[in-house]
């Protein structure tokens, strides 16, 4: 088992809270898709932040992290999905990372094992 935090677009998250649907999230048509200017920044940052490319297949581009409290990364054209390790260090080097990625304002935290989006 793994701690799963996901990041998406900002109007993702707008779109989710319009809706109050709970099975937003099981179709994928619901979330908006990166741009391709989003898409390279993230990937750039995750490259900043030690996340090594690991393979890009059908579901996306995978990265893992040297320190195992990092997690593992794959990135989409629709979200950024992080996965934590169970232990505490894990879950908040992680939770912190993806916060870090919501800097721009272009991205939103989603921690559905804790309440939902982030809120600020």
């Amino acid at each position: 088992m793994s701690y799963n935090i996901q990041l998406f677009s900002i109007k993702t998250k707008e779109k989710e809270k319009a809706a109050d649907d709970d099975s937003f999230f099981d179709r994928e048509e619901n979330l908006v898709p990166f741009t391709g200017e989003q898409i390279a920044g993230l990937k750039e940052r995750l490259l900043k932040y030690k996340y090594a490319l690991v393979r890009e297949d059908e579901k996306g581009i995978h990265f893992s992290h040297p320190d195992e409290d990092f997690g593992n990364a794959l990135l989409t054209d629709k979200g950024l999905y992080f996965d934590a390790n169970l232990s505490e260090s894990s879950i908040f080097e992680v939770g912190m990372t993806a916060s870090e990625f919501t800097d721009t304002g272009e991205f939103a935290k989603y921690d559905p094992q804790n309440e939902g989006w982030e809120e600020f």
